[in-house]
């Protein structure tokens, strides 16, 4: 995903421009409980990676933004351009929209390292959809899968 920079006499790369999609997904068996993450970064409808992981023990809500913050971590491999972050979550697209408050003590680091990474991309966006979007299943089937190993 990387390209060759102008020749200014020695190599360099430069990331692509283009905008890029993230699908993560969190969630916690007992909430709080043992927890996983899953991720997809793609570029349209093509799957350029997947991650999970086994995350400590947390909420569902903990967990969405430690997948949300994995995610971007991700992107910014591909991309600085433009990101299109797409969950399942209501309340988080919603305190990152700025139209509910984060109250939990527990989210507002979080949500403050969201707002940290975000900085480094040139637009972002935060969509809500359906667990059952065609894209999110994939992420919550990963990280089921992780948690199916405990």
């Amino acid at each position: 995903m990387h390209r060759l920079g102008p020749h200014t006499g020695s190599a360099r790369f430069e990331l692509e421009v283009f905008m890029i999609f993230t699908n993560s997904d969190g969630g916690s068996r007992g909430n709080p409980g043992p927890a996983a993450i899953g991720i997809i970064i793609r570029k349209d409808e093509e799957i350029l990676t997947k991650h999970s992981e086994i995350i400590n023990d947390c909420t569902n809500n903990v967990a969405e933004y430690k997948a949300l913050i994995k995610a971007l971590e991700m992107a910014l491999k591909f991309t600085t351009d433009e990101v299109t972050c797409v969950l399942d979550s209501e309340l988080l697209v919603k305190q990152l929209l700025g139209e509910y408050q984060v109250k939990s003590k527990n989210l507002i680091p979080l949500f403050m390292q969201v707002q940290k990474l975000q900085d480094r991309f040139n637009k972002i966006k935060y969509v809500h959809v359906s667990r059952w979007d065609k894209f999110q299943k994939v992420v919550d089937h990963l990280l089921n899968k992780e948690l199916d190993k405990e």
